[in-house]
């Protein structure tokens, strides 16, 4: 009776690690996707930009400096491949459209332009699409760490190398909405 009763025990502590084991794994899957969606929304972004340098080169050549910060900081951007890095880089990168959008402000006849007015609609509605995969990601990996961090399963994390995942944290600059006038 002792032996049935020890071998049913280790059948259950060995379907509880396998359960757990499988579902941190579905749960880190689906970190990595959450992540990959958002890395999908940058290179649009990054896709965009330089159509958009290009365009108000033509009406204000005399800007270089601009472009040239908006260049930098889109590489910047493409080559963070963390998290926080990529929050440290979104923050350079969103300071250098504000003032490439401040350079189109000046030119009226830039604003009038359909291209350019289709490239900054595009731009705005991918901003908005990264704003809602970080969001995406975030809450993944929310529910992820909580699930690596809670006991049981903290102990099947620790023995099989889950590690908490790091959240995408805004930079402190994002906290200051744009002005915006008339």
């Amino acid at each position: 009776m002792i032996w049935i009763l020890i071998a049913a025990l280790v059948v259950a502590l060995v379907v509880f690690y396998v359960a757990t084991y499988n579902g941190l794994i579905k749960k880190r899957n689906r970190v990595d996707n959450a992540w990959g969606q958002v890395e999908v929304q940058l290179q649009r972004r990054y896709d965009l930009i330089p159509n958009l340098v290009e365009t108000v080169k033509g009406y204000a050549s005399h800007e270089k400096s601009t472009f040239e910060d908006v260049t930098k900081a889109r590489t910047a951007s493409a080559a963070a491949s963390t998290p926080g890095e990529q929050a440290a880089a979104d923050n350079f990168l969103t300071s250098a459209l504000r003032q490439l959008f401040a350079v189109a402000e000046a030119y009226p006849e830039l604003r009038a332009s359909e291209n350019f007015a289709s490239l900054q609609a595009d731009l705005s509605d991918t901003e908005n699409k990264i704003a809602v995969s970080r969001q995406i990601y975030n809450d993944t990996v929310l529910t992820y760490n909580n699930t690596v961090q809670q006991i049981p399963t903290n102990i099947v994390a620790n023995v099989a190398g889950f590690d908490a995942r790091e959240l995408y944290d805004a930079p402190d600059a994002a906290d200051t909405a744009p002005e915006v006038s008339f």
